[in-house]
């Protein structure tokens, strides 16, 4: 089942997460701070905080962050990448169990590991951890699947050769679900422009920091970077090839203290 496995599937991808995943444009920080009253004084938790990338945006906005990671691999992954930072607290925990003590955050915020939380008792702890005017916000970078013909060919790779991919991609949140996660009339949405550009070892490398993507000794694992291969050389452009990603946000009083119909600040 995908979602007992779930805190385990990225432990033999953690340097290729690292190196080829894409990060998360200041939009976010901005959205919070206009709309939502984030400060430097306010302390986040990022629940399923894997390597750091989205941590990595508070702690350069001056917040105490606590990352929640159960994988061990990619805690430790996350632990080098944001050494420098003194406002950084690394947690062994999950989005069912942060440890975190009650009414002790002013933000929650998740972002490529919510489609791995059990939702219901996610909300039950964010519920928990989150002073009484706390906020959460669910945020992911979503691959634009259609917007160019590289990108339709990568999709149809992924389903041709993925382990699981059609099940996990049924998984990413969407409106109406999410709405019904955060509340009914409380849920806000942004949406932001993101991108990578690779060359073959960067896409490869994306390619491979991905759950599904059949790992060495797998018999579909050569036979997809063959593929991979043919596809790169059909659309690169000056020796690359580009990822366009829409990336969405949700965000709202998660609390049940808190009118669900407060809007932002």
């Amino acid at each position: 089942m995908i979602v007992m496995d779930s805190k385990e599937r990225f432990s033999n991808r953690v340097e290729n997460y690292v190196r080829y995943r894409p990060g998360y444009p200041a939009g976010v920080v901005d959205t919070l701070r206009s709309e939502c009253g984030l400060t430097p004084e306010s302390v986040v938790a990022d629940i399923g905080s894997g390597t750091g990338k989205l941590t990595k945006l508070f702690l350069e906005n001056g917040n105490t962050v606590y990352g929640i990671e159960p994988n061990a691999r990619m805690r430790e992954a996350g632990e080098e990448y944001l050494s420098g930072y003194a406002r950084f607290r690394s947690i062994n925990g999950s989005a069912e169990s942060t440890t975190l003590p009650d009414a002790s955050m002013d933000f929650i915020v998740a972002g490529q590991a919510f489609h791995w939380f059990d939702q219901e008792a996610a909300k039950a702890e964010f519920r928990r951890v989150l002073r009484p005017h706390g906020w959460a916000a669910i945020i992911w970078n979503d691959r634009e699947k259609n917007a160019t013909p590289f990108l339709r060919d990568y999709e149809a790779l992924l389903r041709s050769y993925g382990t699981d991919y059609a099940e996990v991609a049924q998984k990413y949140p969407e409106n109406d679900p999410l709405a019904e996660f955060f509340g009914a009339g409380a849920c806000h949405a942004k949406s932001f422009a993101n991108e990578q550009l690779f060359d073959f070892a960067g896409l490869r490398g994306r390619l491979l920091s991905s759950s599904y993507a059949p790992a060495e000794g797998h018999p579909r694992h050569e036979p997809m970077l063959a593929e991979l291969r043919r596809i790169f050389d059909r659309h690169a452009r000056d020796g690359h090839v580009t990822f366009k990603y829409a990336m969405k946000m949700y965000f709202a009083h998660i609390n049940a203290s808190v009118e669900t119909s407060a809007g932002p600040r």
